[in-house]
C-alpha cells in the first residue's frame, strides 16, 4: 500500500512530530511505500508571514495545489492528514476529494471543539466553546495565542468548515486515542462511525523490565508547565512534609520558579530536578523507579510518558481526569486520585509507598497491558485496518462492505 502523509510542524517539536516519524518508521518497516510532505510553523517569522498565515489557516490555495501535485506524482493509495493547521489548511481535503482518494485523519488534540487546542483557562479545565457553532467565547478571551485576533481566526476556520460540511463528508476516517476523546468529538459534530480509537506507541524496551530492582523513588517526567500539574505535586510536597524521594526530568517555564520555592524547605531534600534526558536516560529511570506520578490537570490525549512507564513495567498514579483514568486502571495498572486535590494525593503516594508488593504487581500487569496494546505490532494492525477498510469502501462507491 501507498501512503501519503501530511503534517504542519509546530516551531518547538513534541510528542505529535514524533508520532509521525515513528508510524511512518513502522509502515516502511512492513514493506508500505510511503510519501511524508511537512511544512513548518518555523517559515512563520515575521508579521507579514503571520498575516498570510492567518488566512491561508481557513483556506490554503497553495497548500491545496501542492497536495494535488504530490498525488499526481507518488499516486497514493490513501492519505493519512495528522496535522493541518496552520499552512496546509483544511483545502487538502478537496485535492484528495478531487483525485477520489480516501482519508484519514488523526485529531492529536482539540482543535475541532476548542480553537485552543486545549480545553484549559486560567489553570482550569474549560468546555465554553465545546458543542458551540461559533467559539464566540474562544475569541472573547484571546485563547488562541493570548490573541483575539488569532483566536478569530481559528474560529473562522472551525465554523466554516462545519457550515460547510468539511469535517463531516470529506474525511473518511478520524483517529481518536481514546473513549473519552471521541465523545467530545462527537460534539464537534464528527459522525460516530467514522470515529476509530488507536492510541499511540511506542518502542519496545531492549531488556525487560521485569529483572530490574525497584527503589524507593517517585518519578515524574514531562514539560514543567501549568496544564501538567508539577506545580500541584510541589505544593503537595511542601503542605504534607513529605519525604520521599522524587526525581523530576523535564524542563520548562516553571522550572526556575518551583526550584525557588522549594530553597530552605524540608521538601528541597527530597526533590531532586534532573532537568532534560535523553530517552534512554528517561527509561532506565522508569525501570527503577516505584511509581511514576503523572499529575496532568487538563484531559490529555495519549501520554506517550504513560505508554512508556507501561513498557518499563511502571504503574503510574493519574489523576481521575480525561483520557488518563480511561488508559489507566485504577487497582490495576496504577492509581487514581481526585483531580487537584492535595490531600488525596497525598494519601494515594503514602499508600502506594508503604504498598511495595502491590505496586510491584501493578507494575507487572502495565507491562501486559502494553504488550497487548502499545507495541509495534500491535499499532500496526490496528492502523493498517483502518487504511484497508476506507481504501475498500472508496472503491465501493462510499458504502462500507460487510464482511462475514
Amino acid at each position: 500500500m501507498k501512503v501519503l502523509l501530511l503534517h504542519n510542524r509546530y516551531q518547538l517539536a513534541g510528542g505529535e512530530d514524533g508520532v509521525v516519524q515513528t508510524e511512518k518508521s513502522l509502515l516502511e518497516a512492513y514493506g508500505h511505500q510511503i510519501c511524508l510532505v511537512e511544512v513548518t510553523n518555523k517559515d512563520i517569522t515575521n508579521h507579514w508571514s503571520k498575516v498570510t498565515a492567518g488566512i491561508s489557516a481557513i483556506y490554503s490555495h497553495s497548500a491545496k495545489q501542492r497536495v494535488s501535485k504530490e498525488i499526481e506524482h507518488f499516486r497514493p493509495d490513501v492519505v493519512h492528514v495528522h496535522n493541518f493547521f496552520p499552512l496546509l489548511s483544511p483545502s487538502i481535503y478537496d485535492a484528495c476529494l478531487e483525485n477520489q482518494l480516501p482519508v484519514v485523519q488523526t485529531l492529536h488534540n482539540y482543535r475541532l471543539v476548542c480553537p485552543k487546542a486545549m480545553p484549559f483557562r486560567q489553570g482550569k479545565i474549560c468546555e465554553d466553546c465545546i458543542g458551540e457553532l461559533i467559539p464566540w467565547q474562544s475569541i472573547m478571551y484571546g485563547c488562541y495565542r493570548n490573541s483575539r485576533l488569532q483566536s478569530s481566526v481559528v474560529a473562522a476556520m472551525t465554523t466554516w468548515h462545519r457550515l460547510r460540511g468539511t469535517w463531516q463528508e470529506k474525511v473518511d476516517a478520524y483517529i481518536v486515542f481514546t473513549q473519552f476523546q471521541k465523545e467530545k468529538m462527537l460534539l464537534a459534530g464528527l459522525p460516530s462511525e467514522k470515529i476509530h480509537i488507536k492510541p499511540n506507541f511506542v518502542l519496545t524496551p531492549k531488556n525487560s523490565p521485569q529483572n530490574e530492582r525497584r527503589n524507593n523513588y517517585l518519578l515524574f517526567v514531562g514539560r514543567l508547565s501549568e496544564e501538567k500539574g508539577i506545580s500541584l505535586l510541589i505544593d503537595t510536597y511542601l503542605k504534607n512534609n513529605l519525604s520521599v524521594p522524587l526525581k523530576i526530568v523535564g524542563d520548562g517555564p516553571l522550572r526556575q520558579e518551583l526550584q525557588d520555592k522549594l530553597e530552605n524547605t524540608s521538601a528541597e531534600k527530597a526533590i531532586e530536578f534532573l532537568g532534560f534526558q535523553d530517552k534512554a536516560t528517561v527509561l532506565s529511570l522508569m525501570k527503577k523507579a516505584q511509581l511514576l506520578v503523572f499529575p496532568s490537570i487538563w484531559y490529555e490525549g495519549f501520554p506517550l510518558t504513560i505508554a512508556e512507564a507501561f513498557a518499563c513495567g511502571l504503574p503510574v498514579l493519574v489523576p481521575k481526569l480525561g483520557g488518563m483514568a480511561e488508559i489507566v486502571e485504577d487497582g490495576v495498572t496504577g492509581i487514581h486520585f481526585e483531580a487537584g486535590n492535595f490531600t488525596d494525593l497525598t494519601a494515594k503516594i503514602q499508600w502506594a509507598i508503604t504498598h511495595p508488593q502491590i505496586t510491584d504487581t501493578m507494575g507487572k500487569n502495565a507491562y501486559w497491558v502494553y504488550e497487548t496494546k502499545y507495541t509495534p505490532e500491535a499499532n500496526y494492525q490496528q492502523l493498517i485496518e483502518i487504511y484497508q477498510q476506507v481504501v475498500n469502501r472508496k472503491q465501493n462507491g462510499g458504502v462500507t462492505p460487510k464482511f462475514s
